[in-house]
Formats: C-alpha cells, structure tokens, sequence
C-alpha cells in the first residue's frame, strides 16, 4: 500500500513523493485524507532550517499534525470503524523518511487509539483542532490540576491567538486585549479589541499569553506585567530566550511554558464546538490542491493575510 506525501528534503526544497506504507499492526486503523493545514509555527522552522534540536528532527521528512480524514481499513483491536471521520495529528509510517510530524499524506497507517473521532459538520475547519486544543492547553492545563488564569493580553493575533481570544469570549471573559502590530491582522476580532502594543499603555496585566513566537519580546511583555503576574509562553521558540533580571525581580514574575496538548484539552474543545460555544469560522483563509503543495507553502509561509493554509488531498490519486 502506497502514498503521497509532502516530503521535505532539506530546508527549502519540497516534494510530492510516492512512499510505501507498513503493514498494519494490531489496533492500527488507515486513514484516506481529506484535508492538511499547514502550521506557520514548527513547520515554517523546519521549511527554512531553523528548527531546534527535537526528537525525530532530521531530513527528508514529512510534516504536520493536522490532518482530517476516513477510516478506510482497521486492523483487529482498534475501536474505529470503517467510514469514520477523523483527525490525525501526526503518524511516523514512512519507513525511511521521519514523520516530524508526519500527516500531510494522501494516506497514513496510525494507531487506532492516536485518532480524535470528528464532527461531520465541521468539513475541512477540523484541521484546526490540534491549535484549538493548544489554546485550550494553555489555559487548562490538559486537566490537571486547577485551571490556570485565564490571558489578559495576549501577543499575536493569528489563528492561535484568535482561538485563545474566542475562548475568553465563550468564557464571558470580556475585559481582555489582543496585540497585533501587523495591520493586515488586526481585523476579524468579535467581542474583543485588538491594538498595536504602541497604543496600549496599560502596564498592570496579570496573565500575559504569547503566542507570537518572537524570542526578543520576553523583557518587554515583563514591563507590562502588574506584581506576581505572569507570563505564558504559548508559542513555539527557535532563539533563546533571556530576560533581564531586575525588571523581572521587582515584579516577582512567572514564567510558564505551554506544550502542546492532551486527550482531555482535545475533548473539551470537541464539546465546545458542539455546543456552539466556539467556532472555528473565518480561520481558513486559503485553501490548495496537493499537488500545488510548493505554492501552498510559499504562501502560508509569506503572505500576512493568510491566516491558515489548507491542502485538499480528496482527488489526490
């Protein structure tokens, strides 16, 4: 059994490429793909070679985590059942190739119990599961533990920062504020503000949420912060990160890293959604065939107004 996957050979240089699936294993389920986001976080750093050192980092690989698709075959042991409609968020079975993280493929062989079971009803918005359930990560902290305080401000107004935002709306969490300091981004906000951080004087935020990915910013977001307040780094890093102390000290800040998430934060998000308490509208911005991935990615990767790339894999032989 074969696929097309997109294969990333060495930074910069993309390719559709015929790969051999394994044999399935017990529990395993395969997975016909409909639909492949594109993540302008950990995959525009592997694209141009900035990636940090992370286990099943190397090239030629195969990226991303978020795919949607149908069980097309189970193996014996796995609870899934042929036409079900689910979301992969990675799958490492390309023999040769690393799947870091391994779904944007025309098909993929995964364990069973590695699927989310989707709604029908969101269509092609599934793919932005895996940063729903970030966002709600970052708040709640895969259910463990009490929940944590809930942004303030938060740093970025793409797709994981709309989503944080949208949660403090669903929360009736209104006195919040969002900076954007690119114009083309600064639209598409419902029940919050969004400014340019030289608009904002406020320096007495409680529960700073980053997801900018922007290393330099640390010391600043700490001078915006009132005394015991924190900062959430809910973004993904490829340059150190520093602070001065002082500013920090006096404000006897946190620091707090949000990874990525669990069962439970994929659960809670799927209720959300069917509740109608979130919705995933206006995220998706620019969708391509797969056999376009190389323009599709050049343009989830340069263009601001793109929020969200899509691949369609559906009449992908």
């Amino acid at each position: 059994m074969n696929t097309t996957a997109v294969v990333i050979e060495q930074p910069q240089h993309l390719s559709l490429a015929p790969l051999r699936l394994p044999a399935l294993q017990e529990g395993d389920v395969v997975v016909e793909v409909e639909f492949s986001g594109i993540s302008t976080g950990t995959e525009r750093l592997i694209w141009d070679g900035t990636m940090p050192m992370f286990p099943g980092m190397g090239y030629p690989l195969v990226p991303g985590y978020e795919a949607v698709g149908r069980v097309m075959a189970v193996n014996a042991g796995s609870s899934n059942w042929v036409g079900q409609r689910v979301f992969v968020p990675g799958a490492r079975c390309f023999g040769e190739v690393r799947g870091l993280f391994g779904a944007s493929a025309s098909r993929l062989v995964v364990p069973g119990a590695k699927v989310i079971p989707v709604d029908e009803k969101l269509g092609e918005q599934a793919v932005l599961l895996a940063l729903a359930a970030t966002a709600y990560h970052s708040v709640a902290g895969g259910g463990q533990g009490q929940p944590h305080t809930p942004p303030d401000l938060i740093v970025g107004h793409g797709v994981l920062g709309r989503l944080l935002a949208r949660m403090n709306v669903a929360a009736g969490l209104l006195d919040f504020t969002v900076w954007e300091t690119n114009p083309l981004r600064q639209d598409g906000a419902v029940g919050y503000r969004v400014m340019h951080p030289q608009d904002d004087p406020r320096r007495d935020y409680r529960a700073i949420y980053d997801v900018s990915g922007d290393a330099s910013l640390l010391d600043s977001l700490i001078g915006r912060m009132a005394f015991g307040g924190e900062v959430v780094l809910a973004g993904f890093y490829a340059q150190p990160l520093s602070l001065n102390f002082a500013p920090a000290f006096t404000r006897e800040a946190r620091i707090r890293i949000a990874a990525e998430w669990k069962r439970p934060d994929m659960l809670a998000v799927n209720a959300l959604l069917h509740a109608g308490r979130l919705s995933l509208d206006g995220l998706l911005t620019h969708a391509e065939p797969a056999e376009h991935a190389g323009a599709a990615y050049a343009q989830a990767f340069g263009d601001a107004r793109c929020l969200k790339m899509v691949l369609d894999w559906r009449h992908h032989a």
